[in-house]
């Protein structure tokens, strides 16, 4: 009796997330399970400083009907003691971009607390599409997965396809509203009030001409992305495993951070199944770190073709840069959770002359400046913070603030839209330049013509 009572009670579930892949893998493993009872979300750091909502639960309306109050949030930090008092049996990790250390301590805290801990392998989370899917992910936040999916999009477009994007998720704002999200104007990004995180992905996209989806539920925006196009590429932010299975998998990596692939999850699942492994940023690294990653890469998966390719940086104004004292801000998930001391912002204002890389923390305040003294890695440089609406004013105030002679600007972003800044903002773009063949071009081609997608 024992026995039947205990395999017939729901287990009871804690999923560890940061508002993004963890709804997905509830969307995909959880809802409407009866055998689980997803007690609650916790949120991670970065989110902690400012989500718009704060602590919001999932809400009713998308959990489903197992869940007429919705789903409770906590903070991460709080795990310990909420296994304890929610008598969770288990804790799912279900975000990226950590490294083994803190992936390890932190289960060592559930297993503690008395709860098992698992990881949920790609195979269970990936929705089938009926259109070809190109899904271009990352080892690291911060490799430039961005630029290569771009590039996979205009590879797509040449050939005569109806494409679109799938960004993975950053839903800051009203769930209910975000379900499902298409941009392909300014005006849809204002209208949905996307926040800096938000805009950094998806407007680089409409800047283009390109139509990029995103939201909270995955089905429903695969169903509506199937309807507009023959071919979806799958944007992987933040290094995150591809959401839908992929037809073709490519897997950036980043010389800056050699031996990064093989010690952050989920990178290396990344790595270890790619079709193509892209090596960027190759004209910023030394060819002993582009050989590092190329081993690496080889060592874990050796069928994976590999592709090397530059960053090639574009400054319209860049001898405006030239003997100037300089304040520069970066692309903010990429030296922040990306751990880069500093990105294409501060390599574009040496290489265009600046006279001066000016220290931002003296003009910071508030949560950017806590932001600031947490990431003691930042060698000068001011991230884009932009989770809250408080975050992006004080970006704001630390610009005019600043004591120097114009901006430089890496984020993806063009922040004169954000942001009323008393000095010039000098922008910073870049793209993905591949080096001999196979390209991605040539790649792509090729696997949608077995696919019978193109010609």
């Amino acid at each position: 009796m024992t026995n039947t009572t205990h395999s017939q009670k729901r287990k009871r579930v804690i999923i560890v997330g940061a508002v993004g892949m963890d709804y997905h893998v509830f969307n995909t493993c959880f809802r409407g399970r009866e055998e689980f009872e997803v007690v609650g979300f916790t949120m991670a750091r970065e989110q902690n400083l400012g989500t718009t909502g704060g602590l919001r639960p999932y809400p009713a309306s998308l959990a489903g009907r197992l869940y007429p109050q919705g789903i409770p949030t906590f903070y991460e930090h709080e795990l310990a003691g909420k296994v304890r008092e929610l008598k969770a049996d288990e804790v799912v990790f279900a975000y990226s971009d950590v490294n083994y250390q803190y992936l390890m301590n932190l289960a060592s805290v559930a297993l503690a607390a008395g709860a098992d801990w698992r990881l949920i392998a790609p195979r269970f989370t990936q929705l089938q599409s009926k259109k070809p899917v190109v899904a271009v992910c990352a080892v690291r936040t911060g490799c430039g997965k961005s630029q290569t999916s771009r590039r996979a999009y205009e590879v797509v477009k040449a050939l005569g396809l109806k494409v679109v994007a799938v960004r993975e998720p950053m839903p800051y704002g009203d769930l209910e509203k975000m379900v499902w999200q298409r941009f392909a104007t300014y005006e849809d990004l204002d209208k949905a009030g996307s926040t800096i995180e938000e805009r950094e992905e998806y407007e680089p996209y409409v800047e283009n001409g390109m139509v990029i989806y995103a939201g909270v539920d995955y089905a429903e925006i695969l169903k509506h992305a199937e309807q507009e196009a023959d071919v979806i590429i799958f944007d992987g932010g933040n290094n995150e495993v591809s959401f839908f299975r992929p037809d073709l998998l490519v897997v950036v990596t980043d010389p800056l951070r050699a031996g990064h692939g093989v010690q952050y999850y989920p990178g290396e699942v990344n790595l270890r199944m790619a079709d193509v492994v892209v090596i960027n940023k190759e004209d910023s690294a030394t060819p002993e770190q582009v050989a590092l990653v190329e081993e690496t890469a080889r060592s874990v998966n050796p069928k994976a073709v590999i592709v090397h390719a530059d960053s090639p940086l574009e400054v319209a104004e860049g001898e405006s840069i030239r003997g100037k004292r300089v304040l520069v801000v970066e692309d903010g998930p990429t030296v922040t959770h990306g751990q880069m001391a500093f990105g294409a912002g501060r390599i574009a204002a040496r290489r265009w002359g600046a006279a001066e890389i000016i220290d931002p923390k003296p003009y910071a305040t508030g949560l950017l400046l806590a932001e600031l003294e947490h990431s003691t890695h930042l060698d000068r440089v001011l991230p884009a913070m932009g989770y809250s609406k408080q975050q992006l004013d004080e970006l704001e105030q630390a610009i005019n603030r600043a004591d120097c002679d114009l901006v430089v600007s890496g984020t993806p972003i063009d922040l004169n839209r954000l942001v009323k800044a008393n000095k010039p903002i000098v922008r910073v773009k870049y793209s993905l330049a591949e080096k001999g063949k196979p390209d991605l071009a040539d790649i792509i081609a090729a696997r949608l013509k077995q696919l019978g997608a193109a010609r």
